[in-house]
């Protein structure tokens, strides 16, 4: 079974690989690390909501946004790069039913970064945006037909599958939105709705009958996002004070953070690892949401609960990026080709 990030494994690297930045020319970045783009350009957003709001500087939210921005490049790099000299080993991720629809990740972060550097660049955001868009609807037509076709079994059913269409539909309706295209952000909408709807009783069916092994446990972080990106995106395309059903949205979203709280010993089984950034989609997109529905003029339990969620998920999101720093710092961030491992060893 894969690991959710596709870098984890017991095996440790030579002592001339851990180095910090080294053989980096060696690495298999994974796709799923452009989920670390969602997190810090969607906690960039929600401070620029909290400055709007007069509760934070303006900078912060420009910094953060331009560091996610600056991780998807590096990740895009390397991982075309991967593309040009391992192609063998990226297609049969590609192929594999639990691990293929992770790259979804590189157009929906490519929509995420474009967002973070609107304000900044619009010429080169719009061409970013405008890539995602693309990528994300032709990634979402290839993976659904492949589910329609059949013959998936029960272990590779997990919250993975919303990527290409809710996560990509959502964050394609956001992206819309900040480039002046609400009437296209609500066809994405729609579809990432509809297939949220259908896909989720898939899971949870899935998750009731059969536990998720331990290296896929960060996938639930998955599961955690979609009611929170979901009142995002539909404020985004709507206009005016709140209605009934972006309130209603954002209670399913607490509901669900909860239960993930719930589960937190559980989730713990898991050893830290890159994987971990699956969780800030999610937790980054409800204090968002709320802080939203008050810049909207909506007043009560999401007024109350704004600055709160805010603050929780600047703590978890900012200890998952320093763990994260000290794995790159030890080398252990980015894996080493097994053969090229083996190769120095021998030397």
């Amino acid at each position: 079974m894969p690991d959710l990030a596709g870098a984890s494994g017991s095996r440790e690297p030579p002592a001339a690989s851990r180095r910090p930045f080294a053989s980096l020319s060696r690495t298999r970045v994974p796709a799923a690390f452009f989920g670390m783009v969602l997190g810090l350009c969607g906690l960039g957003t929600g401070w620029r909501a909290a400055a709007r709001l007069g509760l934070a500087p303006a900078w912060i939210g420009e910094m953060l946004s331009l560091l996610g921005v600056a991780v998807w490049a590096a990740w895009l790099i390397l991982y075309a790069a991967r593309w040009l000299n391992d192609r063998d080993a990226v297609l049969v991720e590609a192929r594999d039913p639990t691990s293929s629809f992770f790259a979804a990740l590189a157009p929906v972060a490519t929509m995420i970064a474009s967002i973070g550097l609107a304000p900044h660049g619009a010429g080169a955001a719009w061409v970013m945006a405008l890539a995602g868009l693309v990528g994300t609807t032709l990634f979402a037509v290839w993976g659904v037909g492949g589910l329609w076709m059949g013959g998936r079994a029960v272990e590779a059913t997990t919250p993975i599958l919303y990527m290409p269409t809710v996560g990509g539909g959502f964050v394609a309706a956001m992206t819309c939105a900040a480039f002046d295209m609400k009437q296209l952000g609500l066809l994405y909408f729609g579809a990432g709705l509809l297939s949220w709807l259908t896909l989720e009783s898939v899971v949870i069916h899935r998750l009731i009958l059969k536990s998720l092994p331990v290296p896929l446990r960060a996938s639930l972080g998955l599961h955690l996002a979609p009611p929170a990106v979901a009142c995002v995106a539909y404020l985004a395309v709507t206009d005016g004070p709140p209605d009934k059903f972006a309130q209603i949205l954002f209670g399913y979203a607490l509901f669900y953070a909860l239960v993930t709280a719930r589960l937190v010993p559980w989730l713990r089984q898991q050893p830290f690892s890159p994987a971990a950034w699956a969780y800030t989609f999610g937790i980054s997109a409800l204090p968002l949401a709320a802080l939203r529905l008050t810049e909207r003029g909506l007043e009560g339990p999401s007024a109350s609960l704004a600055v709160p969620l805010f603050a929780a998920a600047n703590l978890i999101i900012g200890w998952i990026a320093l763990r994260t720093l000290s794995l790159l710092l030890r080398g252990k961030l980015l894996p080493v080709r097994p053969l090229e491992m083996r190769a120095e060893g021998d030397g």
